[in-house]
């Protein structure tokens, strides 16, 4: 449909303008990693800390929808994950493998999907599935920081988790931002627009950072990330409806907006993680980009799907 295409072309375009970018040499091999390091630290908790401070918790609780969405999350990640452990042992790079195929581009894709397909009626769900894959995230760090510290002794482990998680920019940023809006205080003017000044630079920064890495040689199998976005594109929306429909039997509002959700391509979240531990995201960045080209037609495909439900 058309407003598919319209939402998934700039995606495309800018990763494409990273690539076309670092090919030319108009940006050096730095600046990846540069402009990966301003959306991780500056950019990317601005946008999160901006989205969370202006949901309220009763625009959030939907017990049905919370629980089909998650749910489908935490099944296609553990799948994913449990295979990526069986081949390789490593548990980092297992939970990076499933947070990919788990992690929905909702907040830059879903939010404007939602309300192009359904109108404001459909903001509730796209709001809602954000704060779920933030804790998919949540979920995936403490797994990743396990790995990494595997061989330490069981408290230096939980300590270590801790500290990472409470100094995690991306974890602290909806964090806060939540319990700003539970105040009902406004931000000093000046200071909330700069905070929108980064939050708006988050977006257009990562996927650019993404078309640079994906210059770059990696010895990953593209067999992995086919797979990947294979769960994503495909398995996470059918497990969706499944439990949204058949089991939960929620209204077809609700059924609509968690396949759709579920069947968005892959966030830059996973990648940006990956840069913060600083672990090879050459799976991941083609995960976004397969996940993102391919999501014209699967999206297409559930939406057409789904008005005739």
């Amino acid at each position: 449909m058309l407003y598919v295409f319209n939402v998934v072309l700039p995606v495309f375009a800018l990763i494409l303008i990273g690539y076309v970018c670092g090919r030319a040499g108009k940006l050096g091999e730095s600046a990846s990693v540069e402009i990966n390091r301003f959306v991780v630290w500056l950019a990317l908790p601005a946008q999160l800390f901006n989205f969370a401070a202006n949901s309220g918790w009763q625009t959030l609780w939907k017990p049905g929808f919370i629980a089909a969405f998650f749910l489908s999350c935490l099944i296609v990640f553990v799948l994913v994950f449990s295979i990526g452990w069986w081949r390789n042992k490593d548990l980092a790079l297992a939970s990076f493998h499933g947070l990919s195929a788990s992690y929905s581009n909702t907040g830059y894709m879903g939010i404007p999907l939602r309300v192009l397909a359904l109108g404001q009626d459909g903001l509730a769900p796209a709001i809602i599935s954000t704060f779920i894959v933030f804790v998919m995230f949540a979920l995936a760090t403490v797994l990743i920081e396990v790995g990494i510290l595997s061989h330490k002794k069981s408290h230096e482990i939980f300590f270590s988790v801790v500290r990472s998680l409470c100094s995690n920019p991306l974890l602290i940023a909806p964090v806060a931002g939540l319990f700003w809006s539970s105040t009902n205080l406004q931000l000093f003017g000046p200071v909330s627009q700069v905070i929108s000044f980064l939050a708006a630079a988050a977006t257009p920064c990562a996927l650019v950072s993404i078309g640079l890495f994906l210059m770059q040689k990696s010895k990953a199998s593209p067999a992995q990330a086919w797979g990947i976005s294979f769960a994503k594109l495909i398995i996470q929306p059918m497990i969706a409806w499944i439990i949204a429909d058949w089991i939960l039997g929620l209204h077809k509002l609700w059924i609509q907006a968690i396949i759709i959700l579920s069947a968005l391509p892959t966030g830059t979240g996973p990648f940006m993680l990956a840069q913060y531990y600083k672990a090879d995201g050459g799976v991941i960045s083609r995960v976004v980009l397969i996940t993102t080209m391919g999501s014209l037609l699967t999206l297409s495909l559930f939406l057409w799907w789904n008005n005739g439900v």
